[in-house]
């Protein structure tokens, strides 16, 4: 695990310093809001609509067990008593007082950890896969390219005041865990002709109000011109990037109005400018990152009988079992999902006191590490499997053993109207209802893989343009109405989902999805996934199912 050099600490501990004397000015009167907003947004803290919000990064959705320790400190003293995992990776504090900011920075920079670049038109969290460095299918490990990355943009001066935020992600397999697609770079890692590690590069991918899908600039690029490729197409959206229009100011606007041949060709003309200049990575440098990812010590020799026999003896560890463990590259060993998405609870939401049990945990049975998932669940990714039975009857007794991963009711969601001031409907309420619904219908008929993500608005950072089914939340005529989409996809498959029909209100949305779950099961073959059953056969089944009396009326 990436531990900070004294750059990195003398950075986050003067810039709490900074921010610490803005607050006060702020507070006295000194600074108006209009003045205080640009330096807040540059601490990761937001103005919701009942307090202050605060978002936390956490690079490439790593942390140790300290670190998430130090989190449940501060929801237990400076919020109410939980934080909110995200889709970025990142954590966010709800409930924040303005006078706390300063304390709860400095909390944060000793234990290596601040709020940096988690807002404002600047280069973000860099994410990457879950299971980066235990996954068997991986290339190799992105999280060093991820720690690259993330030192070069930090701060950059060129890059603090782009067109518009600006997210990239790092896949280090084919099967792509990173949602790469939908980022405005996504890096899919590949081997050279001669083992040369290096990456096949997407352009112009995002949510939000005009989804697309990222395109290809790049078929490899090795890693030893990773930063420069990446600071040319950096200058290229910062110089032709729109700035008269919000919602037209994402490098994906740019890439299609140019086309991706021409925006490419302005890429690698920038580029040979730069290329052999100090941006160049020194294979050196290379190897020290690297070093700080070395995977920790594993024990030689698991006896794997205990895990086999207790399945056959506990039918809800086998069930747990069957969703939540991703196999390890290391024999006798599992990654382990912890859900945050108890049946009826809120997506991504934990206690201050789940935090703390489960960093002993953490110390316990996985070498003291943590990951957070884009999904909003949480990952120990070197368990043993004959300690996995131990490890489940922990997690079980906090809460966090649902053993859903991948299944309806594993429900990304954002806060929403309950919190955020650009919302436009509630999402929590929905996931609430929905994940209790759908959990007596996957009981009965085995739903398997089915992924359903809710957004309170058009800014998607739920993501419901990828999800199997999406729901957005919108405000018509002073009512909420949330609109659905079928057939998304952020992994290796991407795809868009695409609207099905008019929206439905809040009392009606629940018993639509359920349709919809309802119209696939009499059409699904054995074992068929819904994705691929949707491309097998088409929308109209599912719109007739909803819409059938009033489509014999158009």
């Amino acid at each position: 695990m990436y531990a900070y050099d004294d750059l990195d600490g003398t950075l986050v501990r003067e810039r709490a310093t900074q921010f610490r004397n803005q607050v006060a000015r702020r507070i006295s009167g000194d600074l108006s809001e209009n003045e205080f907003k640009p330096l807040r947004l540059r601490n990761g803290l937001y103005l919701q609509l009942h307090a202050y919000m605060l978002r936390v990064a956490i690079p490439y959705g790593l942390m140790s067990a300290s670190q998430l320790r130090a989190l449940a400190r501060i929801a237990r003293r400076y919020d109410r008593g939980y934080g909110h995992f995200t889709t970025r990776q990142n954590v966010q504090f709800n409930w924040i007082r303005l006078e706390d900011v300063p304390d709860i920075l400095d909390e944060l920079a000793g234990a290596e950890m601040h709020a940096i670049q988690t807002s404002g038109n600047c280069i973000r969290n860099t994410t990457t896969d879950q299971f980066a460095g235990v996954a068997a299918d991986e290339i190799e490990d992105p999280r060093p390219w991820a720690e690259i990355i993330r030192q070069w943009s930090t701060l950059h001066p060129e890059f603090s005041f782009l067109p518009r935020k600006f997210k990239i992600a790092v896949s280090g397999a084919p099967n792509d865990r990173a949602a790469i697609a939908v980022h405005d770079i996504g890096l899919s890692m590949r081997r050279g002709p001669d083992g040369e590690t290096g990456f096949k590069v997407w352009v112009g991918g995002g949510l939000g109000r005009t989804p697309m899908l990222a395109e290809a600039i790049r078929e490899f690029l090795p890693g030893t011109d990773l930063l420069s490729y990446l600071e040319a197409i950096l200058r290229v959206f910062n110089v032709e990037g729109r700035r008269d229009n919000l919602y037209k100011s994402r490098i994906k606007i740019l890439v299609a109005a140019l086309g991706v041949d021409r925006f490419r060709d302005l890429v690698e003309a920038e580029w040979a400018h730069i290329r052999d200049s100090a941006l160049r990575l020194d294979g050196a440098e290379i190897a020290r990152i690297r070093d700080q990812f070395a995977p920790p010590p594993y024990d030689a020799a698991v006896d794997c009988g205990q895990f086999a026999g207790k399945r056959f003896e506990d039918v809800a560890f086998a069930s747990w079992s069957a969703t939540n463990l991703f196999p390890h590259r290391r024999s006798g060993y599992a990654a382990v999902t912890v859900s945050l998405k108890p049946v009826g609870n809120i997506p991504g939401d934990m206690t201050a006191d789940q935090m703390d049990a489960l960093a002993d945990l953490a110390d316990e049975y996985s070498h003291g590490e943590i990951r957070v998932t884009h999904r909003q669940n949480l990952v120990l990714a070197h368990v043993r499997q004959d300690r996995l039975y131990d490890l489940w009857r922990a997690l079980d007794s906090l809460g966090l053993a649902t053993p859903n991963l991948m299944r309806v009711t594993d429900i990304i969601a954002c806060p929403g109207l309950d919190y955020c001031g650009l919302a436009t409907a509630r999402s929590i309420p929905v996931a609430q209802r929905l994940s209790e619904r759908l959990a007596e219908i996957d009981e009965r008929h085995d739903l398997g893989e089915l992924t359903i993500n809710i957004s309170g608005c058009i800014n998607s950072c739920a993501h419901h343009h990828v999800a199997h089914i999406g729901i957005l939340g919108l405000e018509k005529a002073g009512a909420e109405s949330y609109q659905v989409t079928l057939g998304g996809s952020s992994a290796e498959d991407a795809s868009l989902g695409k609207i099905i029909g008019r929206g439905f209100g809040a009392d009606e949305i629940v018993s639509a999805i359920e349709t919809v779950i309802v119209a696939w099961l009499e059409r699904r073959d054995d074992g068929e996934r819904f994705l691929d059953s949707l491309r097998r056969l088409g929308l109209t089944p599912f719109r007739d199912a909803l819409y059938g009396a009033e489509r014999t009326t158009e």
